[in-house]
């Protein structure tokens, strides 16, 4: 008899705290054959994993290339194929700039199950450790998740279009691109006022949030030495925009 074909599973593990993974999460790490993690998923929820399981780290740094990600690709190939229950961890929301397509399609290509299990986002952990409320009746109306740095820099995302009034914009992989978010922004007419929080290490001990406006942005960023893992969360309320037109219209007087 043929054997079956084995399962992956993504497993978002939240941004640290072993207490924020949901039940199924811990159920399917309890149940798996082997367990696949990387950097960014903390101790604490590594001690989850039963002695008896096999784990594997699969490293992962940024500017790799791809490089890992394609061995990556293949090891869960070689497991599946096996007919091992593969768990896949994954820092945060695993839909959420966790290349979970690359490995969903590793897996299904070679006729394996996939189930996906949800995680807290660092995004929402940065907003809800920093109690920064990302939706707020008659001021914050929608709430967009984006990143700083594109794979390939001729796709990075037009933030000028983004971040308009009403909305809240998490910016994930930012550090570096302070500057260039700041200029496109207040080039765009959004006010320099506009709030501006860096959330450092969510979900850990180690969080910090440094406050700022959008046009203190790339100063304060460099003054206070901020560092990834951080989320920016920049916010444009209705209010700020009303007030720049008073402002605006009382010039013109």
């Amino acid at each position: 008899m043929m054997k079956s074909k084995g399962k992956l599973t993504l497993i978002g593990c939240g941004p640290g705290a072993a207490d924020l993974l949901t039940m199924r999460a811990v159920s399917r790490i309890r149940s798996s054959d082997i367990v696949l993690y990387d950097r960014l998923v903390s101790q604490e929820v590594l001690e989850l994993i039963p002695e008896n399981i096999e784990r594997a780290y699969v490293g992962k740094k940024p500017g790799d290339g791809g490089v890992q990600q394609g061995e990556l690709n293949q090891l869960i190939q070689r497991s599946v194929l096996k007919g091992l229950k593969v768990s896949r961890l994954k820092s945060g929301d695993p839909m959420i700039f966790g290349r979970a397509a690359e490995e969903i399609a590793a897996a299904s290509i070679v006729g394996a199950e996939v189930e996906i299990v949800p995680g807290v986002t660092a995004a929402l952990a940065a907003a809800s450790e920093s109690v920064i409320t990302v939706t707020e009746r008659a001021e914050l109306q929608s709430f967009i998740v984006t990143t700083g740095r594109a794979a390939d820099a001729d796709t990075s995302p037009d933030w000028a279009k983004i971040v308009r009034p009403g909305v809240c914009v998490a910016f994930y992989m930012g550090v570096a691109q302070a500057w260039k978010i700041q200029s496109n922004l207040m080039i765009a007419g959004v006010p320099a006022d506009a709030p501006a929080d860096w959330i450092e290490n969510a979900g850990t001990d180690k969080m910090r949030n440094v406050k700022t406006v959008l046009g203190r942005l790339a100063h304060d960023t460099t003054e206070q030495k901020v560092q990834n893992p951080a989320i920016l969360l920049i916010r444009y309320p209705y209010s700020l925009q009303n007030e720049a037109r008073q402002k605006a219209s009382m010039v013109s007087l």
